[in-house]
Parts: C-alpha cells; structure tokens; sequence
C-alpha cells in the first residue's frame, strides 16, 4: 500500500502531466495563429454556438468571469471576438464571432487535427480515451 503513495502512481498527477503535455502541443499548433489555448477553447465554443452571453461562455469552458474578462477584452481587441451589450438587458453582455474567426476557423482546426495525428492516436483510441475521461470527470464532479 505504501508504494501507491509515490508520485508515479497518482492518478492525478498522471492527469496534470498529461493536461500540460496537451497545453504544449496545441500551444505550438495555435502560435502561428498568435492564440493561447485557452483563447482556441472560447473560438471552439463560439464555432459551435455564436452570440452566447459572457456567462453561457464561461459556463460552457468552466472558466470564471476573472479568467474570461480579460481573455475576451485581448481578443475584442486582437479582432477575433467583439462585445456587445444585449438590447433586451443591459446587464448582459453578448459575445460575438468576428470574421477573422470565422475566416481563419479552416485553417487553424487544420493545423491542430496535423498537430494531434503526430501523436499517433487511432481514431478507436480517441473515442475510448475520450469515454473514459467523461467517466472519470462525472464520478470526481459528482462526489461532491
């Protein structure tokens, strides 16, 4: 029992490690592009649903308004995304795809498919990791 108490054999250093492998590879895929991962996150959940409120996005990414403020103000003003107050509340703030994004939406998905097949994950072992890891993620969340 004793041994499972090394570092090697945490499960959730085992997922960290892997979490920032994952950062550093789409960080080299998404640099020529001049976007963070964390600013791909947002551009994927606009492509999937344009003029979301701040807080549906924040929600969405699991990201607090401290993180998202500031990342959506960098990318307002890098022309990716544009702010707009909603017409029917004034205390919402609805979150826009400019046609940068939508232009450069091939060509950087492109890049990151490229990026990810170096790592040579079959197509079966993507789906069963990605299982897995949803599994995972609703047993820690619903412990709570």
């Amino acid at each position: 029992m004793k041994d499972f108490l090394t570092l090697d054999k945490q499960l959730c250093f085992a997922v960290y490690e892997t979490a920032g492998e994952f950062t550093k590879l789409y960080t080299s895929a998404l640099q020529p592009f001049g976007l963070t991962y964390p600013q791909y996150l947002v551009l994927l959940a606009l492509w999937e649903k344009d003029g979301v409120t701040a807080k549906e996005l924040g929600e969405r990414l699991n990201l607090g308004t401290g993180t998202l403020t500031p990342m959506i103000a960098r990318m307002a003003s890098n022309g990716w995304l544009r702010k707009e107050r909603s017409k029917t509340d004034e205390r919402k703030i609805n979150i826009y795809l400019q046609d940068k994004a939508r232009q450069e939406k091939h060509p950087i998905t492109q890049k990151v498919s490229e990026t990810i097949q170096t790592c040579r994950i079959e197509l079966e072992e993507y789906e069963q990791l990605m299982m897995q890891l949803g599994t995972l993620r609703r047993k820690v969340k619903g412990r709570i």
